[in-house]
């Protein structure tokens, strides 16, 4: 039996999802730029936050990151996760989104997103499930049917993929595979 459990009325709004957006900066990481003496970025993910994109494919929910930044550790990370639809240095996301939604024949009433800051409001705005993380801009949070109780870069992304999991019905399928 799962310990972890959402609001009935949360559920219900995440069913029917079949495409997860995620930004990075201040979802996926902390939100920090670190630079290193050369002047690279140096990225920090968590761990959990990669395993909650690896359930949501295996639950037949497609992960699909839409980021204003490049970097090699971010394309490295969402490699390593089988991630495959990514729009990287994309400073308008709502037509990348757009485009992911064509490519995988679906529409906004089956997508959520999670989002930190302004130029994520366009996504989350037109889909069916909007969320923030709890380090998100006031705007960002007042648009989300959910904030996560951890921000950005501390579970926070686990948290939405746990919760779309959930509503999906398969969480303690998966779970069970793990006893």
């Amino acid at each position: 039996m799962p310990a972890l459990s959402f609001p009935p009325q949360l559920l219900l709004a995440a069913q029917g999802i079949r495409v997860a957006f995620f930004d990075v900066d201040g979802v996926l990481t902390d939100g920090g730029l670190y630079m290193g003496e050369q002047g690279e970025t140096l990225k920090r993910f968590h761990i959990l936050d990669g395993l909650g994109l690896k359930l949501l494919q295996r639950a037949g929910i497609t992960p699909a990151v839409i980021t204003g930044r490049d970097s090699a550790p971010l394309r490295a990370r969402l490699q390593a996760l089988g991630v495959q639809h990514v729009h990287y240095g994309t400073e308008d996301k709502a037509p990348a989104a757009q485009r992911t939604l064509e490519a995988l024949g679906l529409d906004w009433s089956q997508a959520a997103a999670i989002g930190d800051d302004w130029p994520d409001l366009p996504v989350l705005r037109r889909c069916a499930f909007p969320v923030a993380p709890a380090n998100a801009h006031a705007e960002v949070k007042a648009e989300a049917r959910h904030v996560t109780a951890v921000p950005g870069g501390h579970g926070a992304a686990r948290e939405f993929c746990d919760l779309l999991l959930v509503a999906s019905g398969r969480y303690a399928q998966l779970l069970e595979a793990y006893a």
